[in-house]
């Protein structure tokens, strides 16, 4: 299918691994000129050079800690007139309730809300001006079902997913859509450190971990960033101009919902 996105620009965070370069795979082999961030200089250099060799698309590069006005401030100015925005960031660590303080909170809101929120509000008006933009943001399946471990991730991302409902059809009207994508376990670091978790709780082995897990969801395994970006890519498509504010899983049937 023919996304009918080749030259338009789009901002991918936290995209030099996971679920990120995922989508940035994805845009890139539609044709999308591409600005990427990760905190890691050489992941990220590594990455945009692989894409620009594969794919032919142009690819800025930033190096900065989104999470902080200083690397707000960098990724919006080499933004430019972004037509896409992929919303990313790495989730809070799991824990008990009783093991976070104020500061684990505003951490959190800091980098799975309140840094959305920012770019959002940057990059969207423009997007409005031009009449045509998309929004895609990266939260987590605990925002249909939480998770008892992750209740760092669990507030801050429910918080996003407020903002988004009413905000996604404000501005709808004008041709720019924002919607969420909630993956469950995909083959990331993110999934490794969360097995290894179990791994020093249960005292088991990584596969062990890993093949509980995999048992626990319908699909019998770990969802792969090539397909995550896929589905990021469509909502980022011309095809997507009808769906608005709306949360997406990806977590292979682990959800068990039915709205």
């Amino acid at each position: 299918m023919d996304l009918g996105i080749a030259g338009k620009r789009a901002v991918v965070c936290a995209s030099s691994k996971g679920l990120g370069l995922g989508c940035a795979e994805a845009l890139a082999e539609a044709g999308v000129h591409l600005v990427m961030n990760s905190r890691g200089p050489e992941a990220l250099e590594a990455a945009a050079d692989r894409l620009r060799d594969t794919y032919g698309v142009d690819v800025t590069t930033v190096a900065a800690d989104v999470t902080t006005p200083d690397g707000q401030a960098a990724l919006i100015e080499a933004a430019g007139d972004a037509d896409i925005l992929v919303n990313n960031a790495g989730g809070p660590p799991p824990g008990m309730w009783h093991d976070w303080d104020r500061d684990d909170f505003i951490a959190a809101l800091d980098a799975n809300m309140l840094t959305p929120i920012a770019l959002i509000k940057a990059l969207v008006p423009g997007m409005m001006e031009r009449g045509w933009g998309r929004v895609v943001n990266i939260t987590s399946q605990s925002v249909k079902a939480p998770i008892p471990v992750l209740g760092l991730s669990n507030s801050a991302r429910a918080g996003l997913t407020g903002y988004v409902a009413g905000t996604s059809r404000q501005v709808a009207g004008k041709g720019v859509t924002i919607n969420n994508l909630l993956p469950g376990i995909h083959a990331t670091d993110r999934a490794d450190a969360l097995d290894g978790g179990v791994v020093a709780a249960q005292g088991i082995t990584l596969e062990e971990a890993r093949a509980a897990r995999s048992a626990t969801i319908p699909a019998g395994r770990y969802g792969t960033r090539e397909e995550f970006g896929a589905a990021c890519a469509f909502l980022c498509s011309q095809h997507a101009g009808f769906i608005v504010g709306q949360n997406l899983l990806l977590d292979g049937g682990a959800t068990v919902a039915t709205i």
